[in-house]
């Protein structure tokens, strides 16, 4: 591929997201790479795995991102909050993208959900937390309750999905999420973003950031997408 021929605009917003559990060190190698050669902005992974990619990613200009209560967010604020620490101060983390506790928020368990959301950002020692909503799961109203929570908790970003239930990334969800929060936060879209005409539609509903595992389809137009894992 000609190095000119790419979306370099599109690849730097982008997180390259490697989320399977059967992956292995060859994939994470692969992704690295990747992430180097299309100057991605992040490559995204589970927190066990972050250490080993940060190391990989040392002296360039791509970060590492690592998910925290992933994929559905039921653990213990507490519990939440140590592994965010633990891959931020340990492991590397430039940022963290944490599942929202879905439950409690369904629940209308509202100081449970702004606890939790407060312990990692909190735990990340100032490093940008994105809080996950799963916006296929929720309401209208409980995605405006989700937002308004991430917001009085200090989140950078808002993220749509984390892509492992039906209902990813729209351009109506990204839309209302920019409505709730203004400028005030950025937007992570993410779920079911596998061509580059949607990644655009997104970006100007209001994206500000893009997460999936097909980035390279999505910048070049002539790269193997890998299958689904974000």
């Amino acid at each position: 591929m000609n190095e000119a021929a790419y979306d370099r605009k599109l690849a730097s917003i982008i997180d390259h997201t490697l989320l399977k559990p059967e992956a292995t060190k060859e994939d994470f190698d692969r992704l690295v790479e990747e992430a180097k050669k299309y100057h991605f902005r992040s490559v995204c992974v589970h927190s066990s795995n972050v250490e080993y990619v940060a190391r990989l990613l040392e002296g360039s200009d791509v970060i590492p991102i690592a998910v925290v209560g992933f994929p559905h967010g039921q653990m213990t604020p507490v519990a939440k909050a140590f592994e965010a620490h633990d891959a931020i101060v340990s492991r590397g983390a430039q940022e963290i993208d944490m599942v929202i506790n879905i439950s409690s928020l369904k629940s209308k368990y509202y100081v449970m959900v702004l606890e939790d959301i407060k312990q990692v950002v909190g735990a990340c020692e100032g490093k940008p937390v994105k809080v996950i909503l799963e916006t296929g799961l929720l309401t209208r109203n409980e995605k405006i309750c989700g937002c308004c929570l991430a917001k009085a908790a200090g989140a950078k970003f808002i993220k749509t999905s984390t892509g492992m239930v039906e209902g990813g990334a729209t351009v109506e969800d990204v839309r209302l999420i920019r409505e709730i929060v203004g400028d005030e936060l950025l937007i992570k879209a993410s779920g079911g973003v596998k061509t580059r005409e949607f990644a655009y539609e997104l970006i100007r509903a209001g994206a500000n950031r893009i997460g999936t595992s097909r980035s390279v389809e999505l910048v070049s137009g002539d790269g193997v997408a890998r299958a689904e894992g974000y």
